[in-house]
């Protein structure tokens, strides 16, 4: 951890974290201080996942540089749900439903940003919404806003489209208070958060100044894309979890090394706390020495969130899928099991890649083989329905390959 107080917006402006802010020079000027700041997690999930790291991160960097950190659940919002960035409503949660995820995100939270001492709190903005009375609410609250203005921020302008509904309208004013309230209750002067919610935080900067005459600040994130213009965190898979037990940490280390060589130094910027002369050498790397770089993105990302030794351990595994070294196969690797009977009379390779969860469909699988991508044992499968038996089991188990870089270890039971 750094001691000194660094002006922080620099970090993260020279890391790529700025989008939008309220006033560059006052925000920079703010920061020259201690500052309490902020970021909302939506709870309607046991976990978070990586389109979540870029807030995650840059409250680490805060905290880093000598600033407070505050987490805020949205266990009182997530009981209307974000219109931001959605095409319809959000199922509305149970209370319960929401205190359970909220702890599950602590715990991931906790991996990134220090908790002990009060140099950082995690709160729930359930302790003062729910009990909001609402008559003096929108007599105290309401009246600051201008529904014309309102309509005009794009979470609410994509929505009209399609239906936005009353309860959904109210999500501004809730997360302005929210603000409001931090600043208010906890000093909290500057509120982060993803570009979608630029105008909610603009709208709480708004409400601060007008019920206490105070300048507090805003600053947003860039939507995360890779090269090919797809939003960083899909796979075949679907979203890449932070929970090892949604996603294990050896599929999470893949993830990061299988990323394109275009998007290795904007990332290893956002999801790493190396030196930004380390990261622009790493990114200069041309070639096979791309693979390097991706090792170390890989293994810094995964060290964050998962710790050191599972690092290693999905370092190791992948070393020795790619080396073909399979006596001394890590169980990092992503492992499934099969009854020895259907080994034993021989099974089609399509329905072996779709039972091991390979591929999702049997279609997918055969579509797979015929291109030529299947593999057992690192050998091409020739056809779809080529049989695999016991002939192709080596120390108890067959390692199944798609494509380059997914594998499978079916362990025969």
């Amino acid at each position: 951890m750094r001691n000194k107080v660094e002006n922080t917006f620099d970090i993260l402006e020279e890391r790529g974290f700025v989008e939008q802010v309220t006033d560059l020079d006052m925000l920079r000027e703010q920061l020259k201080k201690p500052t309490t700041c902020y970021i909302g997690f939506d709870p309607t999930a046991r976990s978070l996942h990586v389109g979540s790291l870029l807030p995650i991160m840059s409250l680490a960097h805060m905290q880093r540089s000598g600033h407070k950190p505050i987490a805020l659940v949205g266990g009182g919002t997530a009981m209307v749900g974000d219109p931001s960035g959605k095409t319809e409503m959000r199922r509305i949660m149970t209370r319960e439903e929401i205190s359970e995820n909220a702890e599950g995100i602590k715990k991931q939270l906790s991996r990134f940003i220090d908790f002990s001492g009060e140099r950082a709190v995690m709160l729930n903005n359930a302790d003062w919404l729910v009990g909001l009375n609402y008559i003096d609410f929108l007599r105290d609250i309401g009246r600051h806003f201008s529904v014309n203005r309102m309509l005009t921020a794009e979470s609410y302008k994509a929505r009209l489209k399609t239906g936005l509904n009353f309860i959904e309208f109210n999500y501004m004013l809730l997360q302005a208070y929210d603000f409001w309230y931090l600043f208010k209750h906890f000093d909290c002067r500057v509120q982060m958060g993803g570009s979608d919610q630029w105008g909610n935080i603009i709208a709480g900067a708004d409400l601060t100044r007008r019920l206490n005459g105070e300048i507090v600040h805003g600053l947003t994130f860039p939507l995360i894309t890779t090269s090919s213009g797809v939003k960083m965190g899909k796979t075949h898979k679907g979203a890449i979890w932070l929970d090892p037990e949604l996603t294990s940490p050896y599929d999470y280390y893949q993830f990061w090394i299988n990323q394109e060589d275009g998007d290795i130094g904007k990332f290893l910027g956002f999801f790493t706390f190396l030196p930004m002369d380390e990261v622009r050498r790493l990114a200069g790397l041309e070639g096979s020495d791309i693979r390097h770089a991706k090792e170390v993105l890989a293994f810094e990302a995964t060290r964050l969130c998962h710790g050191d030794d599972e690092a290693e351990k999905a370092k190791n595994a992948a070393r020795q899928l790619f080396g073909g070294d399979r006596a001394e196969m890590s169980e990092s690797v992503p492992t499934t099991q099969i009854e020895s009977k259907k080994i034993e009379n021989g099974i089609p390779a399509y329905i072996l890649f779709e039972e091991t969860g390979l591929c999702a469909t049997r279609s997918d699988a055969r579509r797979l083989i015929s291109q030529g991508g299947g593999y057992i044992n690192n050998s091409t499968v020739t056809s779809y329905d080529q049989i695999i038996g016991p002939a192709d089991v080596v120390n108890g188990s067959i390692l199944l390959r798609a494509g380059k870089k997914r594998y499978v270890r079916a362990v025969i039971q």
